[in-house]
């Protein structure tokens, strides 16, 4: 059977989903021996970098199922997996679905005393934890620690019990929102929910020529990060899964870039940090040119990001003497988030686009959206900002054991995302701001600080990134602060508060009291960048100085 065809029945497998791509694959006849997915650390007794076959992974995967299922954990158990590397999030993954229970995958860089509470509340049957999280053994958890995830491999495969068939509404994983300053939202996705936007696109979509190798700098505990596995597996891509990090949150660009010249993807995966890390570096000076498309969700890239992104790299074009590759990649930026269980929103940049100014482009065709006034439920015309409404297969289930979030979440059968947008008049929509980031000044005037920043970077092109952040002041009128973090090579004497001004425009610049120049080892960075604005939010209100 061609590669297309293997790929259509997959996409008409209503049993397929998120929870069993690993048995349906082997039921469907692929190749169980080629290469599919490469870890940058070790497994079991596999070393790094070693590709693994589906077969291999089955048999590591059968091994950690028959290790659960030893200690009692079978159909809707939750378990929490709280790891560091790629492999311990992954290989425990596909092993708690195989036995019917929800893993709950944890952020590793969630700080102790929250992942403690995040496991108090998730009331689940045990936790797996891994050396660097061990101190968590000493919290009251509520539930048993049923071992390391170094142990989990030790089980005899022939031991897995059958393979649990999943119902389209299963609930099959947890995971959550930013879980670095505050206890995070617990968000549990469906087996056919979390593999939707796989079966309505990926699949169907034509097929890049010649081998398709994928590296993916996502936190593997991630949504986006089970997505990408699957959308491989499922594909017959080979993939890449970084664990290494770089500083508390991002992975470094060192490493993203070491990982690119060694291992040659034609695609990089990773969200808006991941490109404010790379656009610390002079990319003419490495190697990307294996690099033809790079893929964003999240929050939206920068345009001063992407323009650095899409002039490396090579991308295929059709001439009359057939294929070739020409310079410059392609930067596709897929506006998400974890409850929208896949990105909505889809715009393509390459050498040459203009189409930014926080453009995201038009929902994928699997996706409705509508623009709301949320005090009446009406849409608002084009041009006018709203608060984004939401209706996808996709959609997360709500919140783990907390249905007051997930009903406030809802509008008239809309799911709010929380993002505020306007859409052009050529039915192109522009991301703004985050609903809880806005502020409104007045006479029908509003900073938006994600639409600030944007025009930060833009105005001032040795700043690398930076956070706005806006609150009320003594007096009760509105201060906005900004944080810089410099470009390597800028002069970090110089004053740059003129030229913020003249980015933000008049209405905005009235309210900044002042901007601050930081080094990057000198403020916290967050995977999306929403902890970075999270706490300097929390230092303005409390009257402080910026991080």
């Amino acid at each position: 059977m061609g590669a297309d065809n293997f790929r259509a029945t997959l996409a008409a497998d209503q049993e397929l989903g998120a929870g069993n791509v690993l048995p349906r694959l082997a039921a469907h006849g692929a190749d169980m021996d080629l290469p599919r997915v490469t870890f940058d650390v070790d497994v079991d007794d596999i070393p790094a970098w070693t590709p693994l076959s589906l077969a291999t992974l089955t048999t590591r995967v059968a091994a950690r199922a028959a290790w659960f299922a030893a200690r009692g954990v079978g159909r809707r158990d939750p378990v929490a997996v709280y790891v560091t590397s790629a492999p311990d999030v992954f290989l425990n993954f596909l092993a708690l679905t195989w036995l019917g229970a929800i893993p709950a995958l944890m952020n590793g860089n969630m700080p102790i005393e929250l992942a403690a509470e995040f496991v108090r509340r998730l009331r689940g049957v045990g936790v797996v934890l891994d050396a660097d999280h061990a101190a968590l053994r000493a919290h009251d958890l509520g539930t048993p620690v049923l071992g390391d995830a170094a142990q989990t491999g030790a089980g005899d495969p022939a031991q897995a019990p059958p393979h649990h068939r999943h119902h389209p509404e299963d609930p099959v994983v947890i995971t959550h929102s930013s879980g670095t300053t505050r206890v995070p939202a617990a968000i549990v996705h469906s087996h056919h929910g979390l593999f939707a936007a796989i079966r309505a696109v990926r699949l169907t979509e034509s097929r890049p020529s010649g081998e398709v190798r994928e590296l993916s700098a996502l936190p593997a505990a991630h949504a986006a990060g089970v997505i990408t596995l699957n959308q491989a597996l499922c594909n017959g891509y080979q993939l890449l899964c970084l664990s290494a990090q770089g500083g508390p949150f991002a992975r470094s660009a060192e490493t993203i870039l070491d990982a690119i010249e060694r291992w040659r993807p034609t695609g990089v995966f990773g969200f808006a940090v991941t490109w404010s890390e790379l656009a610390r570096v002079d990319l003419s000076t490495r190697d990307l040119s294996s690099v033809r498309n790079w893929f964003n969700t999240g929050d939206c890239a920068h345009e001063s990001h992407v323009r650095r992104l899409v002039a490396v790299g090579s991308h295929p074009t059709w001439t009359p003497d057939g294929p070739v590759d020409v310079p410059g990649s392609k930067f596709v930026d897929m506006l998400g988030s974890t409850e929208m269980g896949h990105g909505a929103f889809r715009i393509t940049h390459r050498l040459g686009s203009d189409r930014y100014d926080r453009c995201v482009g038009k929902p994928y065709p699997f996706a409705r959206v509508a623009l709301l006034d949320v005090t009446t439920g009406a849409e608002v015309p084009d041009g006018q900002v709203g608060h984004v409404g939401l209706k996808s297969p996709t959609l997360a289930i709500g919140y783990w054991n907390d249905s007051v979030t997930t009903w406030r979440t809802r509008l008239d059968g809309w799911y709010l995302t929380g993002d505020l947008m306007y859409r052009d008049p050529a039915g192109d929509y522009h991301h703004v701001d985050r609903a809880s980031d806005a502020v409104d000044l007045g006479d029908g005037t509003w900073l938006y600080t994600a639409l600030s920043e944007e025009r930060i970077l833009k105005h001032c092109p040795d700043v690398r990134d930076c956070t706005v952040v806006a609150a009320a002041g003594e007096d009760g009128a509105t201060v906005t602060e900004v944080l810089l973090l410099l470009a390597d090579d800028a002069d970090d004497t110089l004053d740059r508060t003129d030229g913020v001004r003249t980015a933000l425009g008049p209405a905005v610049a009235a309210t900044l009291r002042r901007v601050v120049t930081v080094p990057d080892d000198g403020v916290v960075m967050g995977p999306t960048g929403k902890v970075r604005k999270f706490l300097m939010r929390q230092r303005l209100l409390a009257g402080a100085g910026a991080p």
